[in-house]
């Protein structure tokens, strides 16, 4: 009968109730985070808490509201494909079925990993027109504390990046707090449950999933704080909307999520580590004297994207 209830919310009682879950979640957080035996100024200890926040803010209150919205939880969340394989069962086929699906599954990992890595030249370029954008002279002062909190970001992830001068557990630990964790918090959070808020209970229609999509890349670009990079995060927001409302299964933007962010990972650790690059050149790559990596990037990603469309 509770459930009942829950289930049966107006749209926003449930963004509501979702945002009061995260609230006693990170609660949860800070109050584990107090009581750990930890110097709460390092740095270890900092990725420690970039992990706990990622669970405890993104990934268990979608869960959470799945439960109490659905009885298919997993299927709400599109962590497990509710739409049944249109692949017919053959009893004289070598392959039956499930392999046929499981092939396909293989082939839409591989795009969305090949997709991301073949738009990181066009991310690059995109990052660089949005740092010409300039706020009037009214808004001078917020454009100086974006300046100063994309400056403490920055800092803080090289910390993270340089820990221990990179060790190879370093980078493993790093792949998992600042790719693989925030990727599957995230989509379930932004892709998972408020694109699907968005959608109308009583109109499904095309053109409402879009503005769905488009919404949710506005909020989950806007929520990151980050204005130079404001741009291409609503792009890739966008992408990784489409993934879900082409294949159904989360999992593919999950797969585009954390391969974008450990691509930043890798690369900082490859230019430090072994290439000796700086950041910044790191950065520059599809752009000024290597702008034909962009040029030549992006028709395959665009290409990719076509065929994960047609193959989802």
């Amino acid at each position: 009968m509770l459930k009942a209830r829950h289930k049966d919310l107006h749209p926003l009682l449930k963004a509501a109730e979702w945002l009061l879950i995260m609230v006693v979640c990170m609660a949860a957080v800070f109050a584990l985070w107090q009581v750990l035996p930890v110097n709460h100024a390092s740095t270890g200890a900092l990725l420690l808490f970039q992990a706990l926040q990622a669970i405890g803010l993104f990934i268990v209150p979608p869960f959470v509201v799945a439960y109490l919205w659905s009885d298919w939880p997993l299927e709400w969340l599109h962590i497990v494909d509710s739409r049944k394989s249109k692949t017919p069962h053959c009893a004289h086929c070598l392959w039956g079925p499930r392999t046929v699906e499981s092939r396909k599954t293989g082939r839409l990992a591989l795009l969305s990993i090949g997709i991301m890595l073949t738009a990181l030249p066009l991310i690059n370029l995109l990052v660089s027109w949005n740092e010409q954008i300039r706020l009037p002279e009214s808004l001078s002062g917020l454009e100086q504390l974006m300046q100063q909190m994309e400056a403490q970001a920055d800092q803080l992830l090289q910390n993270f990046l340089t820990y221990q001068n990179g060790a190879w557990w370093v980078l493993l630990l790093n792949l998992l707090v600042l790719a693989v964790l925030p990727a599957i918090g995230e989509e379930l959070t932004f892709r998972g449950v408020l694109q699907q808020l968005l959608v109308s209970r009583k109109s499904k229609v095309e053109s409402r999933e879009h503005v769905a999509v488009w919404v949710t890349a506005f909020i989950f670009s806007f929520i990151h704080f980050q204005f130079y990079g404001f741009i291409p995060r609503l792009l890739l927001g966008a992408l990784l909307g489409y993934a879900l409302l082409w294949s159904g299964n989360i999992r593919y933007s999950m797969i585009m999520h954390a391969t974008n962010n450990a691509l930043s990972v890798l690369l900082f650790y490859l230019g430090t580590y072994v290439w000796d690059m700086t950041q910044a050149q790191l950065d520059a790559l599809g752009t000024e004297h290597t702008w034909w990596l962009t040029l030549v990037c992006t028709p395959l990603m665009l290409a990719q994207v076509y065929a994960f469309r047609k193959g989802a």
